[in-house]
């Protein structure tokens, strides 16, 4: 928003940093909080639903906004950092009014909310929602087609009933930029209606990312409410691991249910993983590392690390194997780390950069001797090696971490405030 402007779309709000005084950032909005009023009055704004560094969701009052420009939002610095707990009487504007179905008060057409606008009122700190930008024509992939306009907050009406007939393709425009992490935190807060709607409106892919950072029971109610082809194919999308320790928490008949509407290879690396028992190497490896025959080149190498569908720890280091290349492998022959392939020319053959020194873990190896191997080598990945000498997997730190935090840490605030925050007293004003 323009220096000097007092009105903002909402959706323009979503991911904006918010800063102290001193420039030092609080946190990044997630939603605004407004309150529904009687007799067609525009809505009071309350305050921002902020994210702070810990991942806790707090509330911030609009009372403590001083400015509202730039790309960011300024507090007065005093900030309640309780964790924000939604009231009856209020609404969550980019979680609850975006995609619902309205009339115009002119003529009863039905039109589609794709955002509304906020403004301060004069003279005051007082915020309020003004404007509603609609579009014409019915709901769904239809919509596209229909005229946009932007109307006043009192030339429509619905707004007061329950969610009803609500979709999800705006609320999913307005996060689409979010890591997978930080839309698994906007689905954890919404209502369960509301939740399964964004599930079903996501791709595959992105759904799969999404259930991989959420927490489990929020990943088994989201697959409950999908049709059984689709949670396969969703399951087929995850990571292996991630997959495995999903159908793990299922009823055995559902769990093979579903195994059986997978593709063959996928549901084959999902089985061999829940063989391990839970917190072994061979439990939390995933069965898709990066693997070379030895006379692959330095270029090889690189090339298959540059996939950005990787993840940083997989990509840290090549596992150089005999044929077949797919795990379980032929004989493990040893790793080859990311920086040693910088550090050669691009024909140089893998086999000869081979590092053999380092012993590889036993899928048996228990979850403290993981840890260990990791910390004492300084890896970010191990490999996972049977009796015979073949490559099974490899086990990342992140799959380590999770196990190590407590169960519910996602939920659990892990600092007190953002940095150079003190915690101030309980506000009269704010949650």
């Amino acid at each position: 928003m323009a220096a000097g402007a007092h009105r903002v779309f909402v959706s323009h709000l979503s991911g904006v940093a918010v800063f102290d005084p001193n420039g030092d950032q609080v946190g990044r909005v997630q939603d605004v909080v407004a309150m529904l009023r009687v007799g067609g009055r525009p809505p009071r704004v309350l305050g921002l639903v902020v994210e702070v560094v810990s991942r806790r969701r707090i509330f911030l009052p609009m009372t403590r906004v001083t400015g509202v420009e730039s790309g960011q939002v300024i507090t007065t610095g005093v900030i309640n950092m309780r964790r924000f707990e939604q009231r009856a009487t209020e609404t969550l504007v980019l979680g609850e009014l975006l995609d619902r179905r309205v009339r115009l008060v002119e003529g009863g057409e039905e039109v589609t909310v794709l955002d509304v606008s906020i403004m301060q009122l004069p003279a005051r700190r007082d915020w309020e929602i003004d404007k509603v930008f609609v579009r014409r024509g019915k709901g769904g992939a239809l919509r596209r087609k229909g005229e946009t306009l932007t109307v006043e907050w009192s030339a429509v009406t619905g707004f007061s009933v329950e969610e009803h007939g609500q979709g999800a393709e705006s609320l999913l425009a307005t996060f689409e930029r979010l890591r997978p992490a930080d839309l698994a935190s906007v689905l954890h807060h919404l209502t369960p209606k509301r939740r399964a709607e964004v599930a079903a409106a996501l791709d595959d892919d992105r759904l799969a990312d999404v259930l991989e950072e959420l927490p489990e029971d929020d990943q088994i109610e989201i697959l409950g409410k999908l049709k059984e082809e689709r949670a396969a194919d969703v399951l087929e999308a995850m990571d292996p691991d991630d997959a495995a320790d999903l159908l793990s928490e299922l009823p055995e008949d559902d769990k093979e249910r579903l195994l059986t509407l997978m593709q063959p290879d996928d549901a084959a690396d999902v089985r061999r993983l829940l063989a391990y028992e839970d917190r072994t190497a061979g439990g939390l490896m995933t069965t898709e590392p990066v693997v070379l025959r030895p006379d692959a080149t330095v270029a090889d190498a690189l090339a298959r690390v540059r996939n950005p569908d990787l993840s940083p720890a997989l990509a840290a280091q090549v596992y150089v194997c005999r044929p077949p290349d797919e795990t379980p492998t032929g004989k493990y022959l040893g790793t080859v780390h990311f920086q040693r392939l910088l550090r050669d020319p691009p024909f140089t053959l893998v086999g000869r950069l081979t590092d053999t020194d380092l012993r590889p873990l036993p899928p048996h190896a228990p979850l403290p001797a993981v840890t260990s191997y990791l910390a004492t080598y300084n890896m970010v990945a191990a490999p996972v090696v049977d009796e015979s000498g073949s490559l099974l997997g490899a086990v990342t730190v992140d799959d380590v971490l999770d196990h190590l935090l407590p169960d519910d840490w996602r939920e659990t605030e892990l600092h007190h405030g953002a940095p150079g925050m003190s915690e101030p007293p309980e506000a009269a004003d704010g949650h």
